[in-house]
Formats: C-alpha cells, structure tokens, sequence
C-alpha cells in the first residue's frame, strides 16, 4: 500500500499501471516494426525514432489509451465480470487514442503515429491486452505479496474494515486471522480465522503478521500493552482500527473521534501553508477556467433562455469559511420559483421541480461553473467540501458532531466526498459525507486538489453528476 497524492494506492494498481504501460508501449513499438517491414519501407523506424520523436508520439498514444481504460473504471476494479464487456471496454479505450489522434491531426500533426503503425499497433493491443488483464485479476494480483493482518478484537469498526477488505483482496491486505475474549469464540465474518483469546497474542506471532490492527470496545485492563511494544520494536506495525479505516475507506471515522483528540491532534487541522497556497493556485486556475469555458457557458445560459422562462443564473445564499455567509452562482436547473411552496428543501431522484435541460446540466456538473467566479472572489476553493444552506447548517449542526469543524477551509466546487460518494439526501449520507470531507481537510495539499479535480473531469464526462 502506498500513499501518492495523500491517497492510500494499493501496491497492485501501482504495478498494473507500470506493467500496462510498458505493455501498450511495446504493442505501437512493435507495429511500428511491422508497418516497416509491410507498408513503409527500410529505414522507417530508425527515422520514425531518432529523428521524428516517435517515443514521444508513442508515449501520448499510451498514455490516451491508459485514460480510456481508466474511463471504463478498469483501475477501479480487477474483478472480470464479463470477457465480453472487457473486450467492448479496451475496444472503446482504443478508440479514444485513434479520436486523440484525429484531432491532434489537425492541430500538432506532426505528432501523431504514422497511419499503419497505428493501426497494426492497435490491434496487437485488442489482442494482447485482454488475455494480459484476465491473467492479472486471476492469478498475478494474489503474488504480489498482500501484507498479513492480524486483529486485536472485533468492534463494530474493524467488523466493516474487515468486510471492506474481503471485498476488495486488491488493496493488498490479507486478513491472517483474529484475537478475542468473547464467549462463545463465533467468527464475526465469514472466511476469518479466531485464532485465540487476546492472552494468546505472544503464541500468535507464530503467523508473522505485519501488522497488527487493534479494535477492541474497551481497551481498560485489556489491552496486553507490555506485548504490543515488544512487537512493535520487532518490527510489526501496530495501529488503531481508525487507521485502518480511513486507508481502507478514504474517510475518517467520526465514531472514533474524542473531542480530547481534535484538540491534541497535530494532523486533522489545516495547515496555514496549504491553506494560502491553495488560494493562489486557486485564483489563477478559475480565472484560466473562466476565460477556457466562457464559450460553453453562454451555450448553456442561451439554452437555458429558449427552454424555460426564469433567469439564467441561480443565486443562492450558502455557508462558507468560518461559517461566513455568502452569495453562490449556479446555472438555473429548476424551474423558476421551485421552492416558493416548499420551501428550502434537499434534491431528491426524479425531483419535479428540475427542468429537462437542468438535469443534463447538473448529471454533467455543467450548472456549477457559474461558481469559477465564487473562485475568484474568494468565496470558494476548486477542491473542498460543498457549501450547505444556513437552514440545513443549522439543523445538521445539531443532530451531527463536528459537522461545523467543516467550514473551517473554504468551501469547493468538487471535493473529495463528491467523487467519493453518491448524491446523498438522508442524514445516515450526510454523516459519510462528513467523514470523507474531514479527511480532505486533514489532508488537504495541492497534490489532493490535483487528484480531485481529475476525477471531476471522469464524473463530467460520464454524466456522473448530482441529482
């Protein structure tokens, strides 16, 4: 398990994006021997190289043809449902890399792969890439060496730590087996070992786990504290089940937290360095974002004029840093005077008062960019958790701890709960929310806003926006 971009990565999707690379690197190599040798003649891969950058122009074609896989949600998951479905995907992942290539032919074409090298390449990676991927999700994930994990208890939390393991073996992480006093010595999940009482922890280093999780519901006069530091100067890593929690899931767990903890914590506050230098990435990216997508936006504001009678432009008051007030631009996705029965309402599936056009609008995340100008002012941040109506603030300050702490960094227009989690409009979905957003601040850098804004432009392609 590595941590790039403050993003717990597993090791196995580290290693399927440098083997995957040097893969389809080595298929457009390799067809541009064979157009040499078929269509093009003696010579033309010694020049196609040393002198007209070829590496570059095949590296550009890699790397598209990655970002199509990565589309298909392909380095999400290495479960193969369909060999069918797998075909289509890297079909459509290569399609991507010729519709790169097209348009790259009318800008910068003297960097695109000669025609024949691009096909014969092409087709060596429909055949080679989905044997190489059924291989991989079958046999080679399990050798690359998952760290063993031994559990010190079984509280409610390492319960949904150990099933999200299971799920995903992919993380890397392979249950060994668990310590627990409770009678009856039942196994909490299907497929884990109980190995012994905690009094047994000594004897069960006989398994030789690398790390040790420990969760259990009361710690007092339980804990073997003496055992534990002999481990953990052997080299075992020790940690609490929260940590797991949070590499497993990519969100802290708040039924863990102690006001005492927040307090004393020297990592869950924002840093002031990050802090200011995400305001000044943040100026010169929305004003570059403005100027790039103005074009777009007045599409949207002629669309929304000629589809429904209204405004143009939704204003609206929001909370942002320090639970400061302020005004927030939208594109109008509802129709106009939406809420003037209702009142301040949460969006729900299938909501009537939202136009036609508003849904496209807000599936593509197209109504936020209104909110570039919010940027600018410096109401807002690109990354950050999303600003809530003062109605809804207040109610959920009340019923949710530490749903203020939120707003101490200004709000974004993505975050990280947003290419985390589903549209949410249950309170059970606004305490995950919560969670994911406390990791963000706890980690907030421009590495992370980085990552976050990447993974917007997935969900704006896909149409995988909010209700």
């Amino acid at each position: 398990m590595f941590r790039i971009f403050k993003v717990f990565v597993p090791a196995s999707v580290i290693a399927l994006l440098i083997c995957e690379a040097a893969i389809l690197f080595g298929c457009y190599a390799l067809g541009v021997m064979l157009a040499e040798r078929l269509f093009e003649g003696p010579e033309f891969s010694r020049f196609f190289y040393l002198e007209d950058h070829g590496a570059i122009r095949l590296l550009i074609v890699t790397f598209t043809i990655m970002f199509g896989l990565y589309l298909n949600d392909l380095y999400e998951s290495f479960h193969i449902s369909s060999r069918i479905e797998l075909i289509q995907q890297v079909c459509l992942a290569v399609g991507v890399a010729f519709l790169v290539q097209a348009l790259m032919s009318y800008v910068v074409g003297g960097w695109i792969v000669p025609r024949y090298s691009m096909i014969l390449g092409s087709a060596l990676v429909l055949i080679v890439l989905p044997p190489w991927r059924i291989l991989y999700s079958t046999a080679l994930v399990s050798a690359i060496g998952a760290e063993r994990v031994l559990f010190l208890g079984t509280s409610p939390i390492l319960l949904e730590v150990a099933g999200k393991l299971l799920e995903r073996p992919a993380i890397g992480l392979r249950i060994v087996g668990y310590l627990d006093d409770g009678a009856g010595g039942e196994q909490p999940l299907p497929g884990i070992e109980r190995i012994g009482q905690i009094s047994d922890l000594k004897k069960a280093t006989e398994i030789r786990p690398h790390r040790i999780v420990v969760g259990l519901s009361e710690r007092r006069d339980i804990l073997p504290i003496q055992e534990l530091l002999e481990l953990r100067f052997a080299g075992v890593r020790i940690e609490h089940a929260a940590q797991l929690y949070e590499t497993a899931f990519g969100r802290v767990c708040t039924r863990e937290f102690r006001p005492s903890d927040l307090i004393f914590s020297s990592e869950l506050g924002p840093r002031v360095s990050s802090i200011s230098l995400q305001t000044f990435y943040c100026t010169i990216f929305s004003a570059a974002l403005l100027l790039a997508t103005a074009p777009i936006m007045l599409l949207v504001a002629l669309a929304i004029r000629l589809t429904s009678p209204g405004p143009i432009l939704y204003r609206q008051t929001r909370v942002g840093k320090s639970d400061r007030p302020f005004t927030v631009y939208k594109f109008r996705s509802m129709f106009a005077d939406a809420e003037a029965r209702t009142g301040a309402v949460w969006a729900t599936r299938n909501d009537p008062r939202i136009t036609p056009l508003g849904r496209f609008l807000r599936k593509s995340r197209l109504d936020e960019l209104p909110q570039l100008y919010n940027v600018l002012r410096g109401d807002m941040a690109i990354a950050g958790p999303r600003p809530e109506r003062p109605e809804f603030v207040k109610t959920l300050s009340e019923k949710i701890p530490y749903y203020r702490q939120r707003h101490c960094v200004k709000p974004g227009i993505t975050g990280w709960a947003q290419i985390n989690y589903k549209y949410g409009d249950t309170m059970a979905d606004t305490l995950i929310k919560l969670e994911y957003d406390l990791y963000y601040i706890k980690n907030i850098s421009a590495s992370l806003d980085a990552y976050i804004f990447f993974h917007t432009i997935k969900t704006m392609l896909l149409s995988r926006g909010a209700q």
